[in-house]
């Protein structure tokens, strides 16, 4: 048995064309789609990078592991304490380590460990390789190292090798030489010139007017990458590039798929195509980013092609990312560890049968602090800290209907909101009663003086608002956030 695990930083399902989007961004991933199962519905259940992937390693919750943010005491787990033994509970519970257990040697071409000092990731891997760049890597940078080790492993048996890929991450850095294969393709048509010019009168982190977070500074190496959007001339720019990211990362990944096959043993290869988080490409005046506890940015891909299992399959049921672990003891017949908080949905690989959650409690403390809750067509979101957005208290979309989180119905369907506050309820008291001795992180942000990426931003954030003809705002900001004054 041999797995690939394709993690694919940044990575938004609905700019891929097996999730139905218009412009041919990933034919290799799609080819991959269609001999396995598609997921339409899995989530992150912390964002952004940092929270998730520490999620999807420990399959465990934020609010238990403590890791929320980028920085700060909630950006690493918390301690074992005195019933810590010889190791660590993580190098027998993490992902790695329960696959190591099943006889498997594990390896990782990523530079996440290194790039968020988070080296609990490397947990039960038998070879971790680094490129060395903390994230700024470009898709060639990649690919060698997967060329060479696949040259050396190929054909041995009972492998898993993940493979970590950066380019739909900001800065959009596909080389200039790739070109733009959507210069003459259409934009997606939610995003009108009304609504453009409404966002910009607004503040915010990462907003149009501030792509670099909080001024409009574009990085001169690369120039596929905003610094401000003006007009939809400007979003299209963005989008392509976001795209061409997505578009060049997918051929580097047939590269990959080309490579096995040489080999001889693509067809007997598991193949598991995600992402740690999606990205806002405008919707809430979030561009170019990964801010807020939305539909877009907790929404992943999530693809498993496994030889002998479901072929051509969709599944439209709820699941967190954190549920990869227990589902992969069940496909190989094996007890779940019982630090696990997810559940299996492995019967959906085997036979096609829904096997989802009836509701999800999804959480973002590094850029706003925000919870929300998906459960049927609707995302709702209780916003704490708006990352400066100046976010009403209460959001809620029907996300079948408006995708796009553009009209928010939380003061038209009271009733809705109410449910979802009784979901996120129930969902914090079982978790903090498997938590006796711990706060929640997210209080634990807010006492640090905030999310990390907005941590002291706001007095010089406001003479920009001043400078830029936005100071009606500025009132209202310093009522919301006094503490950072």
């Amino acid at each position: 048995m041999r797995i690939l695990i394709l993690d694919l930083d940044t990575l938004r399902p609905d700019h891929l064309g097996c999730y139905g989007y218009h412009r041919d961004t990933s034919p290799n991933i799609d080819r991959i789609a269609r001999q396995g199962v598609r997921f339409n519905n899995y989530y992150c259940s912390d964002a952004p990078c940092l929270p998730s992937r520490s999620a999807l390693i420990t399959g465990q919750f934020g609010i238990r592991t403590g890791v929320v943010n980028h920085g700060g005491l909630a950006s690493d787990p918390r301690r074992e304490g005195s019933e810590r033994g010889f190791r660590q509970a993580l190098q027998s519970h993490s992902l790695w380590g329960f696959l190591r257990s099943q006889g498997f040697h594990t390896a990782s071409i990523s530079p996440f460990a290194e790039r968020h000092s988070a080296w609990w990731f490397l947990a039960g891997l038998n070879e971790s390789l680094n490129p060395g760049k903390g994230g700024m890597e470009s898709a060639e940078e990649i690919t060698p190292f997967a060329m060479d080790w696949l040259d050396r492993n190929a054909s041995a048996d009972n492998w898993v090798l993940h493979v970590n890929y950066w380019d739909p991450h900001t800065p959009y850095r596909a080389p200039a030489e790739f070109g733009n294969p959507f210069a003459g393709d259409p934009l997606p048509d939610w995003l009108t010139p009304e609504l453009l010019e409404y966002h910009r009168s607004l503040p915010g982190g990462h907003s149009c007017r501030e792509v670099n977070m909080w001024d409009a500074a574009a990085p001169p190496h690369y120039p596929r990458h905003m610094g401000e959007i003006e007009t939809l001339a400007d979003w299209r720019r963005m989008i392509d590039g976001y795209d061409c990211g997505i578009r060049y990362m997918d051929e580097h990944i047939g590269r990959i798929l080309d490579h096995l096959d040489s080999k001889g043993v693509l067809e007997d290869t598991a193949v598991i195509v995600t992402a740690d988080h999606g990205e806002d490409l405008g919707e809430l005046n979030c561009y170019g980013e990964h801010g807020v506890s939305d539909y877009i940015t907790h929404r992943i891909p999530m693809i498993v092609r496994w030889p002998g299992l479901q072929q051509g399959h969709v599944d439209d049921e709820l699941h967190y990312n954190l549920d990869l672990c227990p589902t992969l003891a069940d496909v190989f017949g094996a007890a779940p560890r019982p630090q696990w908080q997810g559940r299996s949905y492995a019967r959906t690989l085997i036979d096609g049968e829904p096997a989802g959650h009836p509701y999800l409690v999804l959480s973002q403390c590094s850029h706003g602090v925000m919870r929300s809750v998906r459960f049927g067509p609707w995302q709702y979101i209780r916003v704490i800290h708006d990352f400066y957005h100046l976010y009403p208290r209460e959001m809620l979309f029907n996300v079948d209907e408006d995708p796009h989180e553009v009209v928010n119905l939380a003061e038209q369907r009271p009733e809705i909101c109410a449910e979802a506050c009784r979901y996120m309820l129930e969902w914090y008291e079982d978790l903090m009663k498997q938590n006796l001795d711990d706060v929640d992180p997210l209080w634990t942000v807010i006492r640090e003086g905030g999310p990390f990426h907005a941590r002291g931003a706001l007095p010089a954030y406001i003479e920009r608002l001043q400078a830029t003809g936005r100071g009606e705002h500025v009132d209202e900001l310093k009522r919301r956030h006094p503490y950072e004054f």
